[in-house]
């Protein structure tokens, strides 16, 4: 039992000193830091699928951004929704595994029929300027929702101008 008591007391002290060998990953000798910005799995990348993350839904919508405002009873462009579709395109065309989905929505002034053909005029016309910028037609898709999925409900007309959007939602999926 002496014996058995000598030989673990080697071996735990054996097991202690290689987990405290400073040089264990090549650290001073120019060996890969774990955790250093952008290796993976260090504690300073971006995880996978997260908005850091520049091949994720969630980089496109809040970086890029998903929405495009519109005024008043208008399908028209503004400059501004331009540069953003801009920034859309690109993403999409370097991301030709995604889909995208494009809701057209209103403010809830008018009546329910308006708002669907006016979200529907607002959906197609993201639509056609992406298209336009190269992304393929058959990875479009557009659904109008009228006044039905305000995101600002007020009646007010600083919760009107959120409400009058084209949304792009991005899924992952194939062709068909």
């Amino acid at each position: 039992m002496h014996m058995m008591t000598k030989a673990a007391l080697i071996l735990l002290a054996l097991s202690t000193t290689a987990c405290t060998r400073p040089d264990r990953f090549g650290g001073a000798n120019g060996g890969v830091d774990p955790n250093a910005a952008g290796a993976n799995g260090g504690i300073n990348a971006a995880p996978l699928g997260s908005a850091g993350d520049p091949n994720s839904p969630a980089y496109f919508s809040q970086t890029i951004g998903d929405r495009v405002l519109f005024v008043v009873d208008q399908s028209t462009l503004t400059p501004t929704a331009m540069a953003t579709l801009d920034g859309q395109s690109q993403w999409l065309l370097q991301h030709a595994d995604y889909l995208a989905v494009i809701e057209g929505h209103a403010d809830e002034q008018g009546t329910r029929e308006y708002n669907l053909a006016l979200g529907a005029r607002r959906a197609n016309a993201v639509r056609e300027y992406l298209i336009s910028k190269g992304v393929p037609s058959n990875r479009l898709r557009t659904v109008s929702y009228g006044k039905e999925r305000p995101i600002a409900v007020c009646s007010d007309e600083s919760c009107y101008s959120q409400n009058r959007r084209a949304v792009t939602v991005i899924s992952a999926g194939s062709i068909s």
